[in-house]
């Protein structure tokens, strides 16, 4: 067994190399392409083993792989600081102007997606006799239906879009996980315990401890951050602070049981506004960021690479290669209604650019949060179909939309000199 350090650096060194030769030789933008290549490697392992059995790296890579609790590594880990680095660039009054349809596609979006994507898969479950009932059915629409922060973040980068659509899509993704976590534990514990205790009343709490706490907790420790920043003028210790936030601000959440993502997503939105004008000279905020944008693209490299090695790890059934032409339509689907849905209600008083429900439909990427959160469920006849409905979805956006994105909303006629919506 290999140690944390040795893991460590084999993780980081695999992530290198790969990364080194899409640079090299594919030219794919950086996160797809690791992940692109790490599940290659997989597949062509698990094919060696399936060829010549017990082949020793299949079994030390498989091994090692099987040490890392990708739940834990994403959802108590990396997830903290890729949303406060995400954060640290929105622009917080652009995010005011575009606050209502932020809102409602991080809440209202999430949950028609969540019953859509439950509805027909139940349907189809009950269609085609397999044994997995409208609970469970449940717990997958809530964890596929939110869009991935770290996808969107890193391939909404690379096209040009309105200010006011890249505020819609970059705002949702940072936001709708936080709601979509506690969808999830409610759908989890209705289908594991039977629900019984899960009302209205219940439920309407917990997303107020859940997300409301959370954002007040990142609000408060935001502010105690940039008064200790403001006080000082030193880019060292300073990004010791940005530090600290981060893994205070999460820690505390989870101690509270409150929302880590939305209160980091608070506090970096603060620091990365009002700390950043009031709070850090020009070598501070220099410094701060890069510190930043360099974490960013380090745990984004790590994140989609383990996304592809994990293949190699589960092993699915071919037999549930149907599920995936089931869950992609489906999912793609839920995905414009409640898109269209948000957008035709906030239409009368929020303005749109044209295209903006097919470019928000197409770029709702999904990541490792779906993955981590499906991997955390329990063992039990559903598990195996969730997870590979999971990974079929994933791999589809990532790879498919992500990769087509940028063409797509060219196609569409939607570029930075289309306007953009107050």
């Amino acid at each position: 067994m290999l140690t944390l350090f040795q893991l460590s650096a084999a993780l980081l060194t695999l992530t290198a190399i790969f990364a080194w030769l899409n640079e090299r030789f594919l030219s794919l933008p950086a996160n797809i392409g690791l992940l692109l290549m790490g599940l290659g490697s997989s597949l062509v392992l698990i094919a060696i083993e399936v060829l010549f059995p017990n082949t020793p790296v299949y079994n030390v890579l498989t091994n090692a792989l099987q040490q890392i609790d990708f739940y834990e590594a994403v959802m108590h880990g990396m997830l903290a600081f890729l949303l406060f680095a995400g954060a640290l660039h929105v622009d917080l009054g652009r995010l005011r102007s575009r606050a209502a349809a932020v809102g409602l596609l991080a809440t209202g979006g999430v949950v028609i997606s969540m019953f859509i994507v439950a509805t027909g898969l139940w349907l189809a479950a009950r269609g085609l006799n397999l044994p997995i009932g409208f609970a469970w059915c449940l717990v997958f629409g809530t964890l596929i239906a939110p869009t991935d922060p770290v996808a969107v973040l890193s391939t909404i980068r690379a096209v040009k879009v309105p200010e006011s659509l890249e505020t819609d899509i970059s705002g949702e993704s940072l936001f709708n996980d936080g709601v979509a976590v506690v969808l999830f534990t409610i759908a989890l514990q209705a289908a594991t315990a039977g629900g019984d205790d899960l009302g209205a009343s219940t439920i309407a709490r917990l997303l107020l401890l859940e997300a409301g706490g959370g954002a007040a907790l990142g609000l408060v420790t935001g502010i105690v951050a940039y008064q200790a920043m403001r006080a000082i003028d030193d880019f060292s210790v300073e990004v010791m602070i940005s530090l600290a936030l981060v893994t205070a601000t999460y820690a505390i959440a989870d101690q509270l049981h409150m929302s880590g993502p939305i209160s980091v997503v608070v506090a970096g939105v603060l620091i990365g506004n009002r700390g950043a004008s009031h709070a850090m000279s020009d070598v501070t905020r220099r410094y701060v960021f890069g510190f930043w944008t360099l974490i960013d693209e380090m745990l984004n490299a790590v994140l989609f690479l383990l996304i592809g090695l994990e293949v190699l790890v589960l092993r699915f059934d071919p037999s549930f290669g149907w599920i995936a032409l089931i869950v992609i339509p489906l999912v793609t689907a839920a995905r414009f209604i409640s898109v269209a849905s948000a957008v035709t209600i906030l239409s009368c008083w929020q303005r749109f650019v044209p295209g903006t429900i097919s470019v928000l439909t197409w770029g709702g990427l999904r990541g490792g949060i779906s993955v981590a959160l499906a991997l955390s469920l329990p063992d039990t006849e559903a598990r195996p179909l969730i997870l590979a409905g999971t990974y079929a979805v994933v791999l589809f956006t990532i790879i498919v939309q992500g990769l087509s994105l940028g063409r797509f909303v060219k196609r569409r006629g939607v570029s930075a000199s289309t306007g953009n919506g107050g």
